[in-house]
């Protein structure tokens, strides 16, 4: 029978081991500016489709709303988690300055959409003060699944901004900054620093930097194709059922479909939306 003394110092180190071996890198690979771009010149929805024909999990972000008409964010993801509050949790967080919102705030720039995870749909994340910070640094972005306050301020200062809602709320009473650029979970969908995040009026996309490149071939080539359906449906109006909806990497090239892109030059030999050309 183990002594009481070997146990003990058996259970204390595991956690150690343990922990060490089962945390993989909190991100998942680099985007480039000119990808970043390409990826926010594309709608929201095509680049879901993108990442459903693909078999990737749902990618939005279905907490987070526009907070003014109009807005659009396209940036790689800096990451906020929020945790439940408490004594030794406000006592054992870097204070002041040091704290990790505001760590958060100095890694974000033109091209950086900041990600927080909030514990509840009505818990502040921040307002005015705090976010005339994120102006400052002219970020691409700001995205959340709680809610903000101070709105009118916070519509002025410019920067895109997705909450669930607005709120009067004190956040500090509720939950506190805990980690930066940590994995994430908000609303349910995963967030790597380093993702894209592409925001519009139909609300916020996460797509994963591992497969940022292959996610934009997809949805680029299927934004292209309705384009041409609607153009076709516009000049000889009917049930949009003869060429939509159509799924990617499946179209025959003798449907009628196929044969509308046939006449538009898309094929085979240069789209990875027919059948036996799907690349992913």
């Amino acid at each position: 029978m183990l002594s009481s003394t070997f146990r003990r110092a058996t259970f204390s180190a595991r956690p150690f081991a343990m922990r060490a071996f089962a945390t993989g890198p909190a991100s998942g690979g680099e985007i480039s500016d000119e990808m970043l771009q390409k990826l926010g010149s594309l709608s929201t929805q095509a680049l879901v489709d993108g990442l459903w024909v693909m078999g990737w999990p749902s990618a939005q972000i279905d907490g987070a709303r526009p907070l003014a008409k109009g807005m659009k964010c396209v940036g790689r993801a800096v990451t906020l988690n929020f945790v439940p509050a408490r004594p030794d949790i406000a006592q054992d967080k870097p204070a002041g300055g040091n704290s990790p919102e505001y760590e958060a705030f100095e890694l974000c720039g033109p091209n950086e959409v900041l990600v927080m995870s909030s514990v509840g749909p009505w818990e502040s994340v921040g307002g005015d003060i705090k976010f005339l910070r994120l102006k400052q640094r002219q970020i691409g972005g700001l995205v959340t699944d709680g809610s903000v306050r101070d709105t009118d301020e916070i519509i002025n200062y410019g920067f895109p901004c997705f909450s669930y809602s607005t709120t009067a709320r004190q956040g500090p009473a509720a939950m506190q900054p805990w980690e930066c650029n940590g994995v994430i979970s908000v609303s349910g969908t995963t967030v790597r620093p380093g993702d894209a995040i592409v925001g519009d009026q139909d609300g916020v996309v996460v797509v994963p930097a591992k497969v940022a490149d292959k996610v934009y071939s997809i949805a680029h080539g299927r934004e292209v194709i309705e384009g041409i359906v609607k153009e076709e449906l516009t000049k000889n109006p009917g049930p949009p059922g003869k060429y939509y909806p159509f799924m990617s990497g499946k179209i025959k090239v003798d449907s009628p479909l196929g044969q509308l892109l046939a006449s538009k030059g898309i094929t085979p030999e240069n789209s990875n939306q027919f059948e036996g050309t799907a690349d992913w």
